[in-house]
């Protein structure tokens, strides 16, 4: 599959791109022997995904003997444009770019290749348009979703009624995983889609008024999918409020901490694991590459790991030690 390979390829390049650049706080030839300093501009750090990935990138920083300033754009573009241009302003070494949205998400990329000296990006998660970034490092979300699609579609005989609870609508995670799911149903004719309803900050709140909305308007749903697991979360509180019989199956996307619990307590039925700590880490590492002059794949795509509320056993797995 495509996103074994690709991800074989980077695993073996960021290995080797690591052992090169072990415990090197300095930059090489292009960045004169100067400190190292990373920009780290985060889409919204009120998300748990982000966190881990926060947590991942200034730990792994720590042990390569480099710094990390952090900026939080709140989900908002403009903030995130303003502060990424305060990180060229400060002449970072390079930053590690989740952009907060679709929106105007490659002026911050273009502006740090203009800089004097340009300043390597390396995007994580989202990718703006056209890709400018050196790399991007993220889960095979189209791979990934048709994963998820395919158990649903396995769980329900291949019958039932689906309602989409997206995320924010062109951001590259929401594009790709609506992609791979709608993948999985081509195998599944009488599986419909009969409610898409997009949300903007890929939050619980918004899961549970969209799904409340679904449930007056479509009582007969048989599974909810949300984009992310705070929306899943979500659609689980609206479906339990509306007492559903039979309950619909809902399932989420991300693995973070709370859809991991959510997982091992029964509230949710299914997730996709993003590996977020391995991508901080390959974050950090290509940074540090890229400052020094070598290469790094254009692009970095990793493999999620289904997780369904049968298996409790891994779920704490991944409580203790998130991948």
């Amino acid at each position: 599959m495509r996103f074994q390979k690709t991800a074989a390829i980077a695993l073996v390049a960021i290995t080797t791109l690591g052992m090169a650049a072990c415990n090197r706080g300095t930059a090489g030839p292009g960045g004169e022997g100067k400190p190292i300093v990373l920009g780290l501009a985060v889409a919204n750090l009120q998300a748990d995904f982000f966190n881990q990935i926060k947590q991942s990138v200034e730990a792994q920083a720590q042990a390569k003997g480099v710094e990390v300033q952090v900026s939080d754009a709140g989900g908002d573009s403009a903030t995130q444009v303003n502060q990424i241009q305060d990180f060229i302003t400060r002449q970072v070494s390079a930053i590690i770019y989740i952009p907060a949205g679709a929106t105007a998400a490659g002026v911050p990329v273009k502006a740090a290749e203009r800089a004097n000296p340009p300043i390597p990006v390396i995007a994580v998660d989202r990718n703006a348009e056209d890709a400018p970034g050196k790399t991007f490092i993220a889960t095979d979300s189209v791979a990934a979703a048709k994963q998820l699609g395919e158990w649903v579609i396995k769980q329900k005989d291949g019958k039932g009624n689906i309602a989409i609870l997206q995320g924010q609508v062109g951001t590259t995670p929401q594009v790709d995983r609506q992609k791979g799911f709608e993948e999985a149903l081509k195998s599944a004719p009488e599986m419909k889609i009969v409610a898409e309803s997009a949300t903007m900050r890929w939050s619980q709140d918004e899961g549970f008024a969209k799904a409340q909305d679904i449930i007056q308007a479509n009582p007969d749903v048989d599974v909810f999918w949300g984009q992310a697991d705070a929306i899943a979360l979500g659609a689980a509180q609206a479906v339990a409020n509306a007492n559903m019989n039979p309950k619909p199956l809902v399932v989420g996307f991300d693995g973070d901490q709370a859809g991991i619990q959510a997982i091992r307590d029964g509230k949710l039925d299914a997730t996709m694991v993003q590996q977020t700590q391995l991508m901080g880490r390959m974050a950090v590492d290509s940074a540090i590459a890229l400052i020094n002059g070598e290469q790094v794949p254009p692009e970095q795509l990793q493999e999620a790991f289904l997780l369904t509320k049968e298996d409790k056993q891994k779920a704490d797995e991944y409580l203790e030690t998130h991948p």
